[in-house]
C-alpha cells in the first residue's frame, strides 16, 4: 500500500508563542527528522502542510505578512512532494490535499508535526473517517503544557498520552518512528528502514 509522510505545520510561527518551549522542542525535532531521513531514504512521498490564518499582517505569526509561514529551525531539509496551506484544523479541510493523496493513489498517511492534540489529531480523525489507514507517529508530534478549564495543569506529556489513547485502534495505529518506517517498508516491499 502506497504511503506518505505528512509533515503538518512544523512551521515558524510556533516560536513566537508563549508558550513555546525549547525543552520539548528538542525531542520532537529529532523524531521528526528520523522520520523525514527513513521515508526519504526509502522514497516514501513527503508532503509539508502550512496553517495560515488571520488576520494579515505582521503582528500575527500564522499570517504569511508576518514571515513565520516557513519551515521551522532546526527541522530536516526536505524535498517535499507537495506542499499545502491549510486554514483549518484538519489538513484535509478545503486544502487540496485530499484530492493530491487520491491521485496519486495513496493508501497510508504517516502523520507527524505540530500541534499533537489539535492539527495531527483532527487530521488524523479526518483521514480515517474519509477511508485512510493512518499511522500516529506520537514522539514526532508536539505540544505544550496547557491549563485544563478549572484551572489545573495539563502537561504536554499526558496531553500526547491522551491523544495516543484515544486514536489507537480506533482511527490510527499509534507508532514509534522506527514502527511507521518499518510499515511503510512493508506495504511496499523495499525491506526494513530504520531510523
Amino acid at each position: 500500500m502506497k504511503t506518505c509522510l505528512i509533515v503538518i505545520d512544523a512551521q515558524a510561527s510556533f516560536r513566537q508563542r508563549p508558550y513555546w518551549d525549547e525543552r520539548q522542542a528538542a525531542p520532537y525535532l529529532a523524531a521528526q527528522n528520523a522520520l523525514i531521513a527513513g521515508c526519504a531514504a526509502a522514497g516514501t512521498p513527503i508532503v509539508r502542510v502550512f496553517h495560515v490564518d488571520e488576520p494579515s499582517d505582521a503582528s500575527n505569526p500564522f499570517a504569511v505578512e508576518s514571515g513565520h509561514v516557513r519551515p521551522i529551525e532546526g527541522l530536516a531539509n526536505f524535498e517535499a512532494a507537495a506542499t499545502f496551506t491549510k486554514h483549518r484544523h484538519s489538513a484535509l479541510v478545503n486544502s487540496g490535499l485530499d484530492i493530491w493523496l487520491t491521485q496519486q493513489g495513496i493508501g497510508r498517511l504517516i502523520v507527524s508535526g505540530i500541534r499533537t492534540e489539535q492539527c495531527c489529531e483532527t487530521t488524523t480523525r479526518h483521514a480515517s473517517d474519509l477511508g485512510w489507514e493512518v499511522d500516529y507517529v506520537t514522539d514526532a508530534t508536539l505540544t505544550f503544557d496547557m491549563t485544563q478549564p478549572d484551572g489545573r495543569p495539563l502537561a504536554a506529556a499526558d496531553i500526547k498520552a491522551r491523544t495516543a489513547t484515544v486514536l489507537h485502534g480506533r482511527f490510527a495505529t499509534v507508532c514509534s518512528v522506527a514502527q511507521a518506517l518499518e510499515r511503510a517498508a512493508a506495504a511496499t516491499g523495499t525491506g526494513t528502514v530504520t531510523a
